[in-house]
């Protein structure tokens, strides 16, 4: 077998992961001072609710600098003025984060629900099972690896700097301002990697020596780092400033990487040559104290699926099943023919494909507002250590601006083009989130991270997309399956490394049952999932939920079963744990 998710497939939602890595390694503050952002509360229970929730977003936003620029354009329109500027810090002092949970939860709690707005209703879920969910999370804060293989600071760090946006020239100043602090930050993570070991804790050599890698890799670009190259882009743009202030601030930014930057990615990689040798661990989850219980955790919070790990397993094997008896039924061709055909369309031209995929979805799925899109490119140094793709969510206040990087190095051919952009823009991750944001959600829903929906709904989508091409249904079908089978191998992978307690070789033997032999690959698989637990459940279990909504809406609406009115209900519900869309999706 084949497929794209031979080399691991994260798309990275930088806004919201980044958050999450930026507090704390993972926790979620929730205070109930609003500082300056709240306004004095309205009559009415829906306009008190939403006075409550503005005050957390506020709070929450205006907490680190780039969570407060990649979520708002314009911070003052909400209330935010002077807050602080700061990368935010990675701490393991639960205290503080208890606190204020037991505080919100106390404050929703005056709240009555049935008395909401079906929206506001969906609010209240939402931020009841978060708090619960983070409250379990304060017991495993060590666990958490902001170096992740796949999405650690070290490769995203840079990516998001170079996203940061200037509309003026206060924006280039707090941008200036917070690259000085970049020693700061990083000095918080390295104490928190050392508290890692110092627990029995800390990452495998060879994940250990990957970070490294990943490190040198950035600083190896040199003068030629993007850095450098992105801001002369970005402050073109800024119109208020002179040609000399241009230059000047060209040049103060050039010492700035050089000064700060660079000698934060020395320090880390050294420190973490330091604490290579101290993981007591170089397999699955399960082998660490309460490793099956935080792996439990981290599923059912990377999917938002209520489902056991055991009930996944069944769900992914049944799936995979259903695959291969569809694949069976496709006759006279193989699945190496269709990708040559699908492969090959003789146009490799990503804004081309966007546009039809954006007319391909338009009898199926509800029209999206327009927007404006901007296709990049990985810089090919850092090639080697960045997704296939991604996808830059907009500051919600100016969802006009996105922005798809594409990873040339893994588009070898128009089949992986064609569907990595249906993944990430139509109908997946850019017409999800602009979808979503013409339907006026509460600001608060912006800062939660429901992996599941996000990644699941862009994997539906470019499940999809093999259909939209230019190929017979068989060759759709045949593909279409084997992806989605391979998903689901990577899937169980994942629950059978961390949960079942795979060693290296049930790994290779697993996969050798299905096709895939090639020993290196599988070890890369297998490093890669060590890496970052839960993963791939993230796209196939989310992926799956999709289906399994889709089946419950069928059954319910028979000959009136619409595409088009399910897709609109799901997407109006918006991101969530799958039993809220469950509950809700009949409302919309």
């Amino acid at each position: 077998m084949h497929g794209k998710y031979i080399v691991i497939k994260e798309i990275y939602k930088f806004r919201k992961k980044y958050l999450s890595l930026l507090l704390a390694a993972g926790i979620f503050f929730l205070v109930l001072a609003a500082g300056g952002c709240a306004e004095e509360k309205q009559a009415g229970t829906d306009q008190e609710f939403e006075t409550f929730t503005n005050a957390l977003f506020c709070q929450e936003t205006a907490a680190n600098t780039i969570s407060l620029h990649y979520s708002l354009k314009d911070p003052e329109a909400y209330g935010i003025e002077d807050p602080p500027i700061t990368f935010g810090t990675f701490a393991v002092d639960d205290t503080q984060a208890a606190a204020a949970l037991e505080n919100t939860r106390k404050a929703l709690d005056q709240f009555e629900q049935r008395e909401l707005s079906v929206q506001n209703q969906i609010t209240y879920d939402i931020l009841a099972y978060y708090l619960k969910e983070t409250e379990k999370s304060l017991d495993y804060i060590l666990y958490e690896e902001p170096l992740s293989l796949v999405s650690g600071v070290q490769t995203q760090f840079p990516v998001v700097l170079s996203e940061y946006q200037f509309y003026d020239r206060e924006d280039v100043d707090t941008y200036l301002a917070l690259l000085e602090t970049t020693e700061e930050y990083f000095d918080s993570l390295i104490e928190f990697e050392r508290e890692k070991s110092e627990a029995g804790l800390f990452m495998a050599d060879y994940a250990a020596d990957t970070v490294i890698e990943q490190c040198r890799a950035f600083l190896d670009m040199g003068d030629g780092n993007y850095l450098y190259s992105t801001f002369a882009d970005r402050i073109q743009n800024v119109d208020e400033l002179t040609e000399k202030e241009k230059s000047d601030y060209i040049q103060d930014n050039a010492l700035a990487v050089s000064d700060y930057i660079f000698p934060a990615y020395e320090k880390l990689a050294a420190e973490i040559e330091k604490l290579k040798g101290t993981g007591k661990n170089e397999k699955g989850l399960v082998f660490l104290p309460r490793g099956k219980e935080y792996y439990e955790l981290t599923v059912r919070q990377s999917t938002g699926s209520d489902r056991s790990v055991e009930e996944m397993e069944d769900l992914t094997r049944r799936q995979i099943s259903d695959d291969l008896t569809a694949m069976e039924q496709v006759l006279g061709i193989t699945v190496q023919e269709a990708e040559e055909t699908a492969g090959d369309m003789g146009e490799n031209n990503a804004e081309l494909f966007l546009n039809e995929l954006e007319h391909g979805i338009s009898e199926t799925f509800p029209e999206a507002p327009d927007t404006e899109l901007e296709i990049k490119y990985v810089p090919e140094e850092m090639e080697e250590h960045l997704s296939p793709a991604f996808y830059m969510i907009p500051a919600i206040d100016n969802t006009d601006e996105n922005v798809i990087y594409i990873n040339q190095s893994h588009m070898n051919d128009d089949l992986t083009l064609f569907t990595t952009l249906a993944h990430e823009g139509y109908p997946g991750h850019l017409y999800q989130t602009i979808y979503y944001e013409s339907t006026d959600p509460d600001p608060l829903r912006s800062i939660f991270n429901f992996g599941g929906y996000i990644e699941g709904w862009a994997t539906y989508a470019e499940m999809g997309s093999y259909y939209l091409m230019p190929l017979s249904k068989e060759q759709s079908t045949l593909l279409q399956k084997n992806n989605s089978i391979i998903l689901g191998l990577y899937a169980l992978a994942d629950m059978g490394i961390h949960y079942e307690g795979w060693s290296r070789m049930d790994t290779v033997a697993f996969f050798s049952n299905y096709g895939i032999t090639d020993t290196d690959t599988v070890e890369r698989i297998y490093e890669l999932i060590i890496g970052s637990p839960g993963n791939y459940l993230k796209y196939y279990i989310g992926y799956v939920e999709f289906l399994e909504l889709k089946k419950d809406w069928l059954d319910e609406k028979g000959d009136a079963f619409s595409q088009k009115k399910f897709h609109e209900a799901v997407l109006k519900v918006g991101p969530a744990p799958f039993d809220i869309v469950e509950d809700y999706m009949w409302e919309m």
